[in-house]
């Protein structure tokens, strides 16, 4: 897609109402734990008493209901995890099978991703609940269509004003991953907010030197650490409301 193009539709989509808080989680990469964290996220609005909810553009590597019909597996995920009471048909707009890049389940399967689409049904969801968590697909440079339409993740965070949380592995590569990520959302303008290690150990060494580390590299903050099977997050109700501002 041209530059001149690309800056029009930001530009027809950037006048979303700012009423409502929203934010946006992405990954330094896939099975980074963005669907567990987004989970302990809304699980914390929810218990707090705020009005929460959940959005994710597209979704890959679902499986089917008896009738056939897909079952959005990250979706189910989190609104179990948090106690929302969202509608699952609310929260993700395409829903495919394949275990693959949206931009590819979309050719296997059909029915490709339409950015107008995906913001409409997200203002939908804004005009209902008080703080709305999208979450995306892979990392930040995952493909969602190249076919009818060219988009990219970026596209999709831009057309919907969002600022965004990183969720990374604690483990070893991630001072790479989690810079690589961090200055690429910066070069495309991308509000990055803070990050979040997943599969955290304290005392480990190793990921106590990553999490000084990538606060170094990157000057953004660890606003939490997820160890495993964790069940609520370790993060204050205001630190994490202003994530959302």
């Amino acid at each position: 897609m041209g530059e001149r193009l690309r800056k029009e539709r930001e530009k027809s989509f950037g006048k979303q109402q700012k009423s409502k808080k929203s934010l946006f989680i992405t990954g330094t990469g896939t099975d980074m734990g963005k669907t567990y964290v987004a989970g302990l996220i809304l699980k914390k609005l929810h218990q707090c008493g705020l009005s929460a909810a959940y959005y994710k553009a597209a979704m890959s590597g679902n499986e089917r209901r008896a009738d056939g019909s897909l079952i959005p597996g990250d979706a189910v995920m989190v609104k179990e995890m948090s106690g929302i009471s969202q509608p699952l048909e609310e929260m993700c707009p395409y829903v495919y099978e394949n275990a693959v890049s949206p931009h590819l389940a979309s050719r296997m399967e059909g029915n490709p991703v339409n950015l107008e689409q995906v913001k409409t049904g997200f203002e939908a969801v804004c005009a209902q609940y008080s703080y709305v968590t999208m979450e995306g697909s892979g990392g930040i440079l995952c493909p969602i269509c190249c076919d009818e339409e060219e988009i990219w993740l970026e596209d999709i965070i831009k057309a919907c004003q969002l600022g965004c949380v990183v969720v990374a592995d604690a483990g070893l590569g991630t001072i790479n991953h989690v810079g690589l990520t961090v200055f690429y959302m910066r070069e495309k303008k991308i509000p990055v907010r803070g990050i979040i290690f997943n599969h955290y150990e304290p005392g480990n060494t190793l990921h106590e030197d990553n999490l000084r580390m990538c606060e170094y590299l990157t000057g953004v903050r660890v606003v939490a650490c997820v160890r495993d099977d964790e069940r609520e997050l370790d993060i204050s109700l205001e630190a994490l409301k202003s994530l959302y501002e």
